[in-house]
C-alpha cells in the first residue's frame, strides 16, 4: 500500500501535488479530475489510484496495470495563466521529469519516443496523455495523466512496443512514494521552465530521443508514411524528411523501420 506520510517528507513542491488524492480504484484518474462533479479544480492537484478500471493510453487503447505495483496518476492545471498555449510543450515536459527522475534515482538510460513513451532498452516504461475541457476557444483545465511500470514484472496481451518496469531493468523493488515524490519534484521545475525557456525544454527532450536523424514509418489511423525523423519543430511537431521534402506531423505511431 501507498505511504502517503512517507511520500509527503520527499515532496519539495511549491505546488505539484500539494493537494494529494489517494483512491483505491477509479475508472480513471484524468476522467477523475475533469469530472465537474467531482469539484476538483485546485491548481497541482495530484490523484493516484491504485487500479483503473478504465486505465486508457492514445486512441482510447486500454491501459493495463496491476494493482499496487504501479503509478497510475494524473496532474491537474487549472486556471488560463497556468495553461500554455502549446500543449506539446507539457507533454515533452512531463516525460523529460520521468525520464530524468528514473535515471536520477536508479541510472538508467530513458529513450523518449515522439510524441508521448518513456523507453528503457527500446521498451515502453510509460505513457503520457493529455486532455482537457475547454469553453469556447480557451481551455479551462487540462490533466496530464501517466501510467509509470514500476514493479510489474509480467504483462499480458499484444503490444505495439515490449513493455517494461523498472524494477525488471533494475533488478531492485523500486519505493514508489520515493518515486512519485521525484517526478513530481522534476515536474514543477519542468512546468516552470516551459514559461521561462521553452526553446530548452525542446532541446532537452531532443537530446533524449534516439529515433531523430533515424529512417521511420509514421501510422496514423489507415494512412503510413515513411522518411528520416529530421527534427521536431518549435511547436513539437514531428518533421519527416520524404526524399528532398520535410512535411510537419501532427499525430501519429511512430516506428523505426
Amino acid at each position: 500500500m501507498f505511504n502517503i506520510e512517507q511520500f509527503d517528507i520527499k515532496l519539495n513542491t511549491d505546488l505539484i501535488g500539494r493537494n494529494f488524492i489517494y483512491t483505491d480504484e477509479i475508472d480513471s484518474t484524468n476522467v477523475g479530475l475533469l469530472d465537474k462533479e467531482n469539484k476538483i479544480n485546485i491548481n497541482g492537484t495530484v490523484l493516484l489510484a491504485e487500479k483503473q478500471t478504465k486505465g486508457r493510453g492514445r486512441k482510447d487503447r486500454v491501459w493495463y496495470s496491476k494493482k499496487d505495483q504501479n503509478l497510475t496518476f494524473s496532474i491537474l492545471i487549472s486556471g488560463e495563466k497556468y495553461i500554455k498555449k502549446n500543449l506539446n510543450y507539457i507533454n515533452f515536459g512531463t516525460s523529460l521529469a520521468i525520464a530524468m527522475s528514473i535515471e536520477n534515482l536508479y541510472q538508467l538510460k530513458t529513450d523518449l519516443k515522439w510524441p508521448n513513451d518513456v523507453l528503457i532498452n527500446g521498451k515502453k516504461v510509460c505513457g503520457i496523455l493529455i486532455e482537457s475541457v475547454s469553453e469556447g476557444s480557451s481551455i479551462k483545465k487540462l490533466v496530464i495523466g501517466i501510467g509509470l511500470n514500476v514493479n510489474q514484472t509480467a504483462f499480458e496481451g499484444s503490444f505495439a512496443i515490449e513493455p517494461t518496469s523498472i524494477k525488471l531493468e533494475s533488478n531492485q523493488n523500486i519505493e514508489r512514494e520515493r518515486l512519485l515524490a521525484e517526478i513530481l519534484n522534476i515536474f514543477e521545475e519542468q512546468y516552470n521552465r516551459i514559461n521561462d525557456e521553452p526553446e530548452k525544454v525542446l532541446n532537452d527532450w531532443r537530446q533524449r530521443c534516439r529515433m531523430i536523424g533515424e529512417r521511420v514509418s509514421i501510422i496514423e489511423g489507415e494512412n503510413s508514411k515513411y522518411g528520416i525523423f529530421d527534427d521536431i519543430d518549435e511547436n513539437g511537431y514531428l518533421l519527416l524528411r520524404v526524399k528532398d521534402k520535410i512535411e510537419r506531423i501532427h499525430f501519429g505511431d511512430v516506428s523505426l523501420r
